[in-house]
């Protein structure tokens, strides 16, 4: 049995891909890679909190009004009911997994 769940994600540029890694009652994790010039576009989770944490490369992150640059390794909160994102301003694909718990009903 292979415990490893991270996938080989290839984005185009411009684009955004992602896989569900883990789904279960508590929580759901997925992985994102973002090809340059991609955009994750900014959301709300109303009830759930979610946690970026940024695996490679450099990924402009999108909270409320702020904008600021992550590099792998990297860890981002956001509360529920904050408006996020992602963006991809450099040359390379990042890859960042976000975690959202608990599930919404």
């Amino acid at each position: 049995m292979a415990l490893d769940r991270y996938p080989t994600l290839e984005p185009d540029d411009g684009d955004v891909v992602s896989e569900e890694l883990v789904v279960s009652e508590d929580v759901l994790v997925k992985a994102f890679a973002v090809g340059p010039g991609g955009e994750l576009s900014t959301h709300v989770h109303d009830e759930e909190t979610n946690v970026f944490h940024v695996l490679s490369g450099t990924v402009t992150v999108l909270q409320d009004d702020e904008e600021e640059e992550i590099t792998a390794p990297g860890v981002v909160l956001h509360e529920p009911g904050v408006p996020h994102g992602a963006r991809n301003d450099t040359d390379e694909v990042v890859v960042f997994t976000a975690s959202l718990c608990p599930l919404p009903s």
